[in-house]
């Protein structure tokens, strides 16, 4: 239960605002709902105790208008801010305000979420901890001292908006003259994208594997991991399926990571649930890429296999609570595999918004189903595709992608396409099967 925190304002929308919603109520909280003029209709303003629309539907005039969340804050007369991911969810100016004005903000400090934010500041923290690091550069801005650098590094190599993330700012150079045509691209991408044309130069790992780490870290010091995240199913670098524990690495390497991630998160003074991402090359070598300080899409497949309620945790942690877990009571039981239900076309990955007009949901044994639709629910077009994460469990991986198929084929969602189709065919996929597939399966298989 919530000892200093009474009233929790939800920062956010769609499964995430309706998630943490649950998760106050049932540490006897209470909750505020914020909605634009796009999603008056949503589910997550009758959940909560109290709702406010706070601007128009566009996410500038709403969900990233801090004045206007400040204001419902005000008004309500909350405790504390969840902010869920995306929108305001690691920008530390808000979580600066917040730490001003005596409001919570449900995540780690505004010191922190700046230095992990920053891609070159967090590599650097990364190499004074110890933890391992794909050669690269400091910030560049200028084509001749890319041209050096990437010389030095050995082509192929990444060109990655300091700021960035969601892959904006980011191309790949296989030689000199890619990297003197892509060095301006990446650049203007990253200040329209992040505000900031800032890029820094790293070794590109060809055919990676992408694994994260859960960790959970609480204000006394205390910080364990829950395991790895296996993240690899991606369209151009947008992550699609992720399942726990990784078909790829093993006890050592999940231990050398798990540690790793903890260095980490305690070099930076992290609390709360943070994700550390690695990516592994084909010899179970690992770098790190970045750290996320706030809850992952893919956070449920983690919570599948070991118990953890993380969201809980968030809060637990923010109320000023120690963590109760240590290290040792931490285990995976079984394996679980999460897929993103996009309201996107499933050959070209093209949003597609529209009314539900019929809406079936998988049940059963080990199957898991976060959303916020419902049938006759209009999906604006205004916010991510994101519509609803289809998590399912088995005692082992076979009896979780048998489950998986299962329920894939009883997702119905009539009146607009989804992604449903393409996760049925990843699943046929022999790549998939054998647990072998790397970050490059779907551009190459199924975008050409």
């Amino acid at each position: 239960m919530l000892k200093n925190i009474k009233r929790v304002l939800v920062a956010n929308r769609g499964e995430i605002a309706v998630r943490a919603i649950r998760s106050i109520k049932e540490l006897g909280g209470e909750s505020v709902a914020v909605y634009s003029e796009a999603d008056k209709n949503s589910i997550h303003k009758d959940l909560a105790d109290i709702s406010i629309c706070i601007g128009g539907p566009k996410a500038s005039e709403s969900y990233l208008n801090i004045p206007a969340i400040l204001s419902a804050v005000d008004l309500v007369h909350a405790d504390a801010v969840y902010p869920g991911y995306g929108f305001l969810a690691e920008n530390p100016n808000f979580a600066a305000i917040c730490e001003k004005s005596n409001i919570k903000f449900i995540g780690p400090s505004s010191n922190t979420l700046r230095l992990t934010g920053d891609k070159a500041a967090a590599r650097e923290a990364a190499k004074k901890a110890n933890v391992p690091i794909i050669p690269g550069s400091p910030p560049v801005d200028e084509l001749k001292d890319a041209l050096e650098i990437a010389s030095k590094i050995g082509y192929p190599v990444l060109i990655k908006a300091a700021a960035g993330g969601g892959g904006r700012g980011m191309r790949i150079a296989n030689n000199p003259q890619e990297l003197t045509r892509l060095l301006p691209v990446a650049q203007r991408e990253a200040e329209s994208a992040f505000g900031d044309k800032t890029v820094y130069i790293e070794k590109f790992i060809e055919n990676p594997k992408h694994i994260e780490i859960q960790i959970l870290a609480d204000e006394y010091g205390n910080v364990i991991y829950l395991g790895e995240r296996e993240c690899s199913i991606q369209r151009r670098h947008q992550k699609l399926i992720e399942e726990s524990p990784s078909p790829f690495i093993d006890e050592e390497v999940r231990i050398k990571m798990g540690e790793a991630a903890v260095r980490f998160a305690k070099a930076v003074n992290f609390t709360g649930a943070g994700t550390v991402e690695f990516i592994v090359d084909r010899n179970k070598n690992f770098y790190f890429i970045e750290m996320n300080g706030r809850i992952q899409v893919e956070h449920p497949v983690t919570e599948m296999v070991t118990s953890i309620d993380i969201v809980s945790w968030q809060l637990r942690i923010a109320d000023g609570q120690k963590l109760n877990i240590s290290q040792k009571d931490v285990k995976i039981n079984g394996h679980a595999i999460e897929f993103r239900i996009n309201a996107e076309d499933p050959d070209t990955f093209t949003p597609s918004p529209g009314k539900i007009e019929k809406l079936y949901l998988p049940g059963g044994y080990g199957v898991r189903v976060d959303t916020h639709i419902y049938q006759g629910y209009q999906i604006p077009p205004y916010y991510d595709s994101l519509i609803a994460k289809l998590i399912v469990w088995g005692k082992t991986r076979e009896e979780a992608i048998r489950r998986a198929k299962r329920a894939l084929s009883e997702f119905k969602i009539e009146g607009l396409k989804t992604t449903i189709p393409f996760h049925q065919k990843i699943l046929e996929h022999k790549e998939f099967l054998k647990g072998t597939y790397t970050t490059s399966l779907v551009d190459r298989e199924f975008l050409k």
